[in-house]
Order: structure tokens, then C-alpha cells, then sequence
């Protein structure tokens, strides 16, 4: 199948850092479609060859292992072309236009790597230089908007032009093989069903931490901040994976069916839930691996005076028979004491104790999303020591590493998303009204800190996050993994 990838904002941050080298994983791992063709397009005056040469060097900022040999990236360079293409000149499409009607490949893929506010521009250019046709598939990426009008705004505009399979809205979450894992554990396996409700489950606790802080991105993070960035997308989806009923079969809308009712689903925010349960943070000047390390506020782009978020901690439940009573909390941030993703899910206490057992000391099982990815099953056992101590039961973990089992086939998010939206698999991206559905739910959160004149809650860089997210997790009994 040939395919042509026309990657808007071709010589950008996000082209560079995540896409191309996904793009040469695929083409590493011989999963990329031959006869295929990667067109960088952006305002810049370059040559093909001299774009290849931009990414040559680009590469060699990437991880080590996902460096291309010379020989390795004379190859994929013949893939690359380049198209300087302003945004807003009708002449410019016709252009790109031309370009793909060399050879009328079978796929024509848009990959709109820009900031949200041009994807209306672009889509009605397509549109207006008929590049718009059957087999042109067109991806977004987030955020999608800044909230629930803008995102709208933006899905009309989109539906306009294309039709809903036509249009992949990409959240790299899920194509995270931890992600996958989880989908796979749940509805894959008898073993986790019978439990997979409020009758066994006491919380389950969503933790997106990162130890860096907003690099080069304050101007653009200062205007959208950690509600936005994280939760309204990643967690969220993370959250139904966890909590959806297994779908009908594998299909994209049966999976994304099932996911927009838990969105339904999550109860709606009273004003005494937004004052209790949310609570919003901004690191300051603090010490991260051993280096001290600015506070928001100082960081280059950022508002002096900013009251932006780093970080959300949150607590929301499921009104449905599964879920019904059991809390779920969701935190992210940025320079907290260490870089990992990790779900938690809690189990009750065991209805009769006949063994004696640590205080608190319950089942737990955590998936672990990055930087390990696996599972591990958290139980009590009986060891010959323990017998002569009175039948104390002591922790023990069972630990399944996917990196070491299945290490050498992995697949990064972006090189699994790329190829799915080539193949034309929908399964792994995100419907409107899934998207249209979350923004709903933020709203009263964004709406609640604009109308709060207090600053954010400090954290030190290098912590877990304001004490605030703490307490508001101790009220139900409960504690973060750090601190039980």
C-alpha cells in the first residue's frame, strides 16, 4: 500500500522529538508500508536536501538507541521530502496538491503538528483545493481547543470537511504498550472480572508525576496549564480504560462506545466538590536530582504573576452500579520528586481475618505505565519465619516486567499510532463526543479557578505536590503509594 505522510509543522518541535523518529522505528523494524513518502511542510525555505540534513541532526538528540546508523538513515532519508507551504495561501495548497497528484498514492495522511488555533485554517484549505477526497486521513493533535466551545469549534469545522473516519484525534496515552496491557488484562483474562467492581475494590489512584519542569514550553504552558495538558485527555482516558464495561467486540466504536459512557458517568461538580476535592498547585524554586532548579514563576515565557497550574489532584466517582462509592483520584505535575505513570488499584480488606497482618496491609495491583513498564500484584503471604511469630502474615509482590519479557518487540506510542492511522485503524484515537464529553466535565473546574482570586498551592521542586493533595486523599481513609 503506498501512502503519503504530509507532516504539517514538518521542521517543529513535536516533528522532530516524536515523529520522525517513531517514523524511522517503523521503518527499522521493516513495519512501515513500502513505496511510502514522508513530506515535511512548514513556512521555512528548504531543499529536500536540506531538510534531510535538518533531521540528520536532529537525530542525534534522540535516545541512543533510536539513533539511525549512516547507513540506516541514508535509506529512510529517501523517504523525505520538503514543501515550504504558508498556512493561509490558497496558492500554496494547490501546490501540495500537485506534489501528491505525481503518483496518487492509495493514502494521503495530514498530520497537523501545529498549534490548535490554525487546524480551522487548514481544513478549509484542504478543502478549498479538493484535498479533501476518500482516501486522505487527517490527524490532530491535542490539546483540541481550551476548553468546550473552542473544541467544538474546531470538530465542526473538521466535520465540515471529512468524515468522522476520516479523522484521527491522537492521544499518545494510548498507544503506550502499558495502556494496551490494561485493556488486554482486563478483557483478555477471566481472572480480573468476577473482582472488577465496588465490591472489591476500595479506590483506585491515577498518578502522572514528571521531574521536569515546562523547558522551553513556558509561553505556550503558561496559557494552558496541567487541567488542560494532562488531565482533560491522558488520565481521563486512562480512567476509562479502567472503568469501562467490556465492549461488544475489538471494533473502534464498540471500545469508544463504552468509554463515552463512563465519561457520562463521572459525577458532576457541586461547588462544595471543587473546593474539597481539587486541589490546584505551582511549584517554586526547589532541588531536583541533586540540582537546584527555578520555580515557575521564573522560568523563561512564564507570567511573573501567573497563576497557572503545575499540578491537579483530584477525587471523582463513577455513578453506575460497578463503580458506585469508590473514589478515583487522578494527579499530575511537573517537577515532582520523580518521573513515572502508574495506576493503583486498591482492594478491600478481606472480610475475616484469621491471620494476623501489618496494619493497613491490603491486595494491590499496579500497573506500571513509564518509566518501567508491567504489572505487579501486591498479596500476603506465610512465611516458616512468620509461623513461629504467631501466624503473621508478611507483604510479597509477584513483578511483571513487559519490558524484559517482551523487550525486543516493543513498540513505542507514536510508532503504533502512525502505522494505525496509515492501516486506517481507529481503535487507538479519540471520537469527538468522548473529547466534547471531557471538556464538559473540566469546565466547572476551569470556570471554579477563574473566579478564585487565591494563588495556586506552593510545592517545592523535587516533592510529591502540595500537602493539600495529601489531606484531600486522607479524608477518605486513604493515602498516595509514597506515603502509605
Amino acid at each position: 500500500m503506498s501512502f503519503d505522510l504530509v507532516l504539517f509543522g514538518g521542521t517543529g518541535d513535536l516533528a522532530w522529538r516524536k515523529l520522525m523518529p517513531a517514523l524511522f522505528q517503523a521503518f527499522r523494524h521493516g513495519t512501515l508500508p513500502a513505496g511510502g513518502r514522508i513530506i515535511g511542510v512548514a513556512r521555512d525555505d528548504l531543499s529536500d536536501a536540506q531538510y534531510r540534513d535538518l533531521i540528520r541532526s536532529r537525530f542525534d538528540e534522540v535516545d541512543l538507541n533510536k539513533r539511525p546508523t549512516p547507513e540506516e538513515f541514508e535509506r529512510f532519508a529517501q523517504l523525505l521530502h520538503f514543501l515550504r507551504l504558508d498556512l493561509s495561501k490558497p496558492a500554496d495548497y494547490e501546490r501540495l496538491k500537485k506534489l501528491l497528484e505525481e503518483r496518487q498514492a492509495d493514502t494521503v495522511v495530514m498530520y497537523l503538528a501545529t498549534a490548535p488555533t490554525l487546524f480551522t485554517t487548514v481544513c478549509e484549505q484542504l478543502a478549498a483545493a479538493g484535498l479533501n477526497g476518500a482516501n486522505v486521513r487527517l490527524v490532530l493533535e491535542k490539546p483540541l481547543g481550551h476548553d468546550l466551545a473552542s473544541n467544538r469549534e474546531i470538530n465542526e469545522a473538521v466535520r465540515k470537511v471529512l468524515s468522522e473516519k476520516q479523522i484521527f484525534r491522537i492521544d499518545h496515552y494510548l498507544g503506550k504498550p502499558a495502556v494496551q496491557n490494561l485493556f488486554a488484562m482486563r478483557f483478555g483474562n477471566a481472572l480480573f472480572e468476577p473482582v472488577w467492581r465496588r465490591e472489591h475494590i476500595s479506590n483506585i489512584q491515577i498518578t502522572i508525576a514528571e521531574e521536569l519542569g515546562v523547558e522551553k514550553r513556558g509561553a505556550f504552558y503558561d496559557q494552558t496549564g496541567a487541567l488542560r495538558d494532562m488531565v482533560q485527555n491522558h488520565a481521563l482516558q486512562l480512567l476509562c480504560a479502567l472503568a469501562m464495561e467490556p465492549p461488544i467486540n475489538a471494533h473502534a466504536d464498540a471500545i469508544r462506545d463504552e468509554k463515552l459512557k463512563v465519561l457520562r458517568s463521572l459525577k458532576r461538580w457541586t461547588p462544595e466538590a471543587l473546593d474539597q476535592h481539587v486541589v490546584r498547585g505551582q511549584y517554586t524554586a526547589g532541588t531536583v536530582d541533586g540540582k537546584a532548579v527555578p520555580g515557575y514563576r521564573e522560568e523563561p515565557g512564564v507570567d511573573p504573576q501567573s497563576s497557572t497550574e503545575t499540578f491537579v489532584a483530584l477525587r471523582t466517582e463513577i455513578a453506575n452500579w460497578r463503580w458506585a462509592g469508590v473514589p478515583f483520584y487522578i494527579r499530575t505535575g511537573k517537577r515532582l520528586a520523580e518521573r513515572e505513570a502508574h495506576i493503583e488499584v486498591n482492594f478491600r480488606e478481606a472480610p475475616h481475618a484469621i491471620f494476623n497482618a501489618p496494619a493497613g496491609a491490603t491486595n494491590r495491583l499496579v500497573i506500571n505505565l513509564q518509566p518501567r513498564d508491567g504489572v505487579e500484584l501486591h498479596m500476603l503471604a506465610l512465611g516458616q519465619e512468620n509461623r513461629r511469630n504467631g501466624h503473621t502474615l508478611a507483604p510479597v509482590h509477584l513483578d511483571l516486567d513487559f519490558d524484559k519479557r517482551f523487550g525486543s518487540e516493543r513498540v513505542g506510542a507514536y510508532e503504533r499510532l502512525l502505522l494505525d492511522v496509515i492501516a486506517g485503524r481507529l481503535n487507538l484515537f479519540v471520537r469527538s463526543d468522548e473529547q466534547e464529553e471531557a471538556w464538559r466535565w473540566v469546565e466547572p473546574i476551569l470556570e471554579h479557578w477563574r473566579n478564585d482570586a487565591r494563588d495556586p498551592r506552593s510545592y517545592a521542586a523535587g516533592t510529591w505536590g502540595p500537602p493539600a493533595a495529601s489531606a484531600m486523599i486522607a479524608r477518605d481513609g486513604f493515602c498516595w503509594p509514597e506515603e502509605c
